[in-house]
């Protein structure tokens, strides 16, 4: 099919930035077979795309006018309500990262070449000496510092404010931090049902 003949969906509901389409160029030139697994889908009626107007720049970026015929597919059997739904179920990104998988089973590739980037890790060594406990806070007291995604976030969060609320005895070993002594509940409880 001539690429000319596609055309971009005026009512594509997302974008992309210069970079990721770059990612995106270098993804189908070291795999072209993901275009047949992922075709482009377009409407046969106004030849506007339902699904790949992200793919379809990134083939004009690299030059292409034609491409085989089975890296595209046609909507034909579609309503045009089911074609309108389909732009934007193609467009949903759902899910979460699983970063130890991703490091244990995919550290031969370039993650942040493909476009997904792993959180910072900063090693204890790596903390200096700029923070302290507030005054006061003396030992056996620790201050403990985590890197989460923003998802993981408001899911502790969520769940720390949920047992303040709902557990005032938590066990604080004279801890004055609600937020510490909340998790530290939360972490009790999940250690009991795992026994």
């Amino acid at each position: 099919m001539k690429l000319s003949k596609l055309k971009y969906n005026p009512e594509n509901p997302r974008r992309i930035s210069p970079e990721q389409l770059d990612k995106l160029v270098k993804s189908i030139e070291s795999l072209p077979k993901m275009m047949e697994l992922r075709p482009i889908v377009y409407d046969p009626d106004t030849m506007h795309i339902l699904g790949g107007n992200q793919r379809l720049a990134a083939l004009r970026k690299m030059g292409k006018t034609e491409i085989p015929d089975n890296w595209v597919k046609s909507a034909e059997e579609m309503t045009e309500k089911e074609k309108r739904e389909f732009i934007l179920r193609d467009n949903v990104q759902s899910g979460e990262w699983d970063y130890g998988v991703l490091e244990e089973n995919f550290a031969d590739f370039d993650l942040d070449d493909i476009g997904i980037e792993l959180p910072e890790v900063i090693s204890p060594d790596g903390f200096g000496t700029d923070f302290s406990l507030p005054e006061g806070d003396k030992p056996p007291f620790q201050q403990m510092t985590f890197t989460l995604a923003d998802a993981q976030a408001e899911h502790i969060k969520a769940a720390i404010d949920t047992l303040k609320d709902q557990a005032p005895e938590i066990e604080t070993f004279g801890n004055e931090n609600s937020n510490g002594n909340a998790l530290y509940e939360i972490v009790r409880q999940w250690a009991e049902q795992k026994k």
